[in-house]
C-alpha cells in the first residue's frame, strides 16, 4: 500500500500552496456531457495583413476556409534525414553546434520553395546519433529573423514574455532526454539570435545530455513559451537517435534499411508559403488579432518535409522509426493494398511489428492486431516485412479524425487526412535480409503497484480566458478545473521514490500527456466514473489493460474524454536504467496550442532528503510573485 495516498494534494507542500475547497465529484460526472469538444477549429484566418521585413503577406477573407492548392500526389520520394557530425569534443565529449536558420525549401514539386525555419538550415531537421554512456555537448545557435514567421498572439503569457524583444525566441528541447533541468530546454530559458537576450530561466548555451537511459527514439523541438505551436510549425524539429551495443547485436534492420519518419500535417498557401490561422473560425472579431486557436489540423500530409511523398522499398524487412510531429493531429495508422490509379484503398497490406516505442526497445515483439495509434508526439518503432508484396503498391492509412475522442464516438468527416505515405514495394531485392526480430529485444524490468509511495491524481479541464476563449489547464483532485502554468508548483516527487499518477480527462476530446525527464508504465484506463480518487491504491486487474503502442516505457500517453489513465513513474534511476536528476522540469498536453494556452504545468524533483537552502533557492522574481508561490525554474 503506498505510504502516502493523498490523492486530492490537500495538504500545504513544500512550495506553501494549498487547495480551495473540492468540486463536488456528482458535479463533475454529470458535467461530462456538456463540456465543450475543444472549440474545433478548421484552417480559418481572420482578415489581417502582418508584415516580415517590409513584405507584406496575403492574407485570408475572414470568413474563408483555407485550404491548400490542389497538389499531385506521390510525385516526390520520401527523403531521409542526414546525420550531423560533432563539430569538435568539450571536456572529451563530442561537442554539436547547431544553428536555426531560415531558408527556403522545396516541399512538393508543383509549390514554389516554401520558407521554413530550420535546424543546421534544413526542415525537419539533421539527426543526431548518439550512443547509450556517451555524453555530448550540443550549442542550438539562433540565427533566425527579427520577425516572425508566423502571426504571433502577444496574449498569450502576455505578463512574462517579453514580445517586443528584438528577435525570435527559441529554447531547444530534447524530448524523451533523461537529463539535467538546466539542459532540459524549458520554455523560460529561450534566447534571440546569436543570445542577444535571455530568458529569466536561461543559464547556459551549451546543453549536456549524458545518454545515460536505454537506446530510444528520441527527437528535439522547439519549446518557447508561447509561440511553441508557431516555431515547431514553422519547421524547428528533427530526430535523436540514442544507440547502444546491445541494440546493435539485435540484427534488426540497418543502415539503409532503418528509415526515421516524422509524420506531419500543414496547409499552404498557392505561393507555397505556409498557411497557418490568424484566429478561431467562430471569432465575432471581439478578440485579439492575431489570436491562438484552439487547434491546428492542416490539410496535407506532410513526411519528412515533403508534402503526399512516396517511399520506395525492397521486398525485406525495414525499420520504421515513426514519429507524430503534428501540432494536434492524432493518427490510427496501418498499411492496406492501394489502386493509385483509382485512388482506392483494398486488403490488409504487411502487419506492422512494434520492436520498440518512446523510451526504447519492448520486452518482446508485439503485432500490431489492427492499427497503431500515435498521439502528437508519441513514437513507434516497428518493423515492416514487405516480401510478400513485391510490385505492389502500400498506402499507410489513418482513420482517426482530427478531434479524436478515442472510443467515443466521432465524426469522420472532422477533417480527416487518410492518405499519409505511398509505399512503392520494387519487384527484387538487391541482395540477401539477414536481418531478424528476436522473441527479447530490450529490458523493461515491471515497477511493482506495491511499490509506489504515493497515488496522485491529476485532471485534464478547460475553462475560458478573459477574452472568451477556450483555456485548456491541468488540475488536481483538489483542483479539478485547473490550474495556470504559473500557479505555484503541485507536482513535487522526491528523487528516488515512485508515484502512481491517475490523470482524469474531464474534457471532450483525447489529450497526448507528456511528462519531462523520466519515463513512466502504464497500468491501464478506466471509466472516469468507476474511479475511486479515494483508493489506497489501484488494482491493475480491474483496468483496461495498456493499449498495444503503451507497453514499454512511455514518456506520453493519451488520455481520452472522460477516462482516467493511470500510469506508475519512478523519479530517477531504477534497476540499472536512467539516471538520478533533481530540479524544475514541466509535464503537459503535447498537443502544441494546447500546451502554449495554458496546458503545462511544472514538474519539480526535489532530493531525496530535505535541503532547506536548495528549497528555497528561488529567483527574485518568483520569490516576490504577488500570487505568494514560486513559478517553475
Amino acid at each position: 500500500m503506498p505510504r502516502d495516498s493523498s490523492h486530492t494534494n490537500g495538504s500545504k507542500d513544500s512550495t506553501g500552496s494549498s487547495g480551495s475547497s473540492l468540486v463536488p465529484r456528482r458535479s463533475l460526472i454529470q458535467s461530462l456531457g456538456a463540456i465543450g469538444l475543444g472549440g474545433f477549429v478548421g484552417n480559418t484566418a481572420s482578415g489581417r495583413s502582418h508584415s516580415l521585413r517590409g513584405e507584406t503577406r496575403a492574407v485570408q477573407d475572414a470568413q474563408a476556409t483555407a485550404s491548400s492548392p490542389e497538389l499531385a500526389k506521390w510525385v516526390d520520394e520520401v527523403p531521409r534525414p542526414g546525420v550531423i557530425e560533432p563539430t569538435g569534443t568539450k571536456d572529451g565529449q563530442p561537442y554539436y553546434e547547431v544553428e536555426m536558420r531560415e531558408v527556403e525549401q522545396s516541399l512538393h514539386r508543383d509549390l514554389p520553395p516554401t520558407t521554413v525555419w530550420g535546424y543546421d538550415g534544413q526542415y525537419p531537421g539533421p539527426t543526431i546519433e548518439a550512443r547509450r554512456g556517451e555524453p555530448v555537448y550540443v550549442r542550438w545557435k539562433n540565427k533566425l529573423p527579427d520577425e516572425h514567421l508566423l502571426p504571433v498572439d502577444t496574449t498569450i503569457h502576455g505578463d512574462e514574455v517579453p514580445y517586443d524583444s528584438t528577435g525570435v525566441r527559441v529554447v531547444t528541447h530534447l524530448h524523451g532526454g533523461n537529463v539535467e533541468h538546466t539542459s532540459d530546454g524549458k520554455p523560460q530559458a529561450w534566447f534571440t539570435r546569436d543570445f542577444e537576450e535571455t530568458g529569466p530561466k536561461f543559464e547556459k548555451k551549451d546543453y549536456y545530455y549524458v545518454n545515460d537511459q536505454p537506446a530510444a527514439t528520441l527527437w528535439y523541438h522547439d519549446h518557447s513559451l508561447g509561440i511553441t505551436r508557431l516555431n515547431v510549425y514553422a519547421g524547428l524539429a528533427g530526430f535523436y537517435l540514442l544507440r547502444s551495443g546491445r541494440e546493435d547485436e539485435l540484427g534488426l534492420p540497418a543502415g539503409e534499411y532503418e528509415i526515421p519518419l516524422v509524420l506531419q500535417d500543414r496547409t499552404f498557401n498557392d505561393d507555397g508559403s505556409l498557411f497557418y490561422p490568424t484566429g478561431p473560425s467562430d471569432g465575432d472579431g471581439s478578440g485579439p488579432e492575431p489570436s491562438i486557436i484552439p487547434q491546428f489540423y492542416g490539410d496535407t500530409s506532410v513526411v519528412n518535409g515533403k508534402a503526399w511523398p512516396r517511399l520506395t522499398v525492397e521486398p525485406r524487412t525495414y525499420r520504421l522509426r515513426l514519429l507524430n510531429g503534428s501540432n494536434s493531429r492524432f493518427y490510427n495508422l496501418k498499411l492496406v493494398e492501394y489502386d493509385e490509379t483509382a485512388g482506392t484503398t483494398g486488403a490488409d497490406g504487411p502487419p506492422l511489428t512494434l520492436v520498440g516505442n518512446d523510451g526504447g526497445l519492448l520486452a518482446q515483439p508485439r503485432q500490431v492486431d489492427d492499427r497503431l495509434q500515435l498521439g502528437s508526439s508519441g513514437r513507434a518503432d516497428v518493423v515492416v516485412d514487405f516480401s510478400d508484396y513485391a510490385g505492389s503498391t502500400l498506402l499507410l492509412h489513418n482513420d482517426a479524425p482530427a478531434e479524436f475522442r478515442g472510443s467515443v464516438a466521432t465524426d469522420d468527416d472532422v477533417e480527416p487526412l487518410p492518405e499519409v505515405l505511398l509505399v512503392d514495394v520494387e519487384d527484387a531485392s538487391d541482395g540477401d535480409d539477414t536481418s531478424q526480430v528476436p522473441s527479447s529485444l530490450g529490458r523493461v524490468p515491471d515497477i511493482p503497484v506495491e511499490s509506489a509511495d504515493r497515488n496522485r491524481h491529476v485532471t485534464l479541464a478547460t475553462q475560458t480566458d478573459e477574452y472568451g476563449r477556450l483555456l485548456h489547464l491541468l488540475g488536481t483532485g483538489e483542483e479539478p478545473l485547473g490550474n495556470r502554468l504559473y500557479d505555484p508548483a503541485t507536482e513535487t516527487p522526491r528523487k528516488g521514490t515512485t508515484e502512481i499518477w491517475s490523470i482524469a480527462n474531464l474534457t471532450g476530446m483525447s489529450h497526448p500527456v507528456h511528462l519531462h525527464l523520466v519515463h513512466f508504465q502504464v497500468l491501464g484506463h478506466q471509466s472516469y466514473s468507476d474511479f475511486d480518487p479515494e483508493a489506497d491504491s489501484v488494482d491493475p486487474e480491474t483496468l483496461s489493460p495498456p493499449k498495444q503502442g503503451e507497453r514499454g516505457w512511455n514518456d506520453v500517453v493519451t488520455v481520452d474524454p472522460g477516462q482516467v489513465t493511470h500510469v506508475i513513474v519512478h523519479f530517477g534511476e531504477y534497476e540499472g536504467l536512467f539516471n538520478d536528476q533533481t530540479g524544475w522540469y514541466m509535464w503537459h498536453c503535447h498537443m502544441l496550442e494546447h500546451e502554449d494556452h495554458d496546458m503545462m504545468r511544472p514538474l519539480r524533483v526535489l532530493p531525496e532528503e530535505e535541503d532547506d537552502e536548495e528549497t528555497c533557492e528561488f529567483p527574485a522574481d518568483d520569490a516576490n510573485r504577488s500570487d505568494g508561490g514560486p513559478i517553475f525554474e
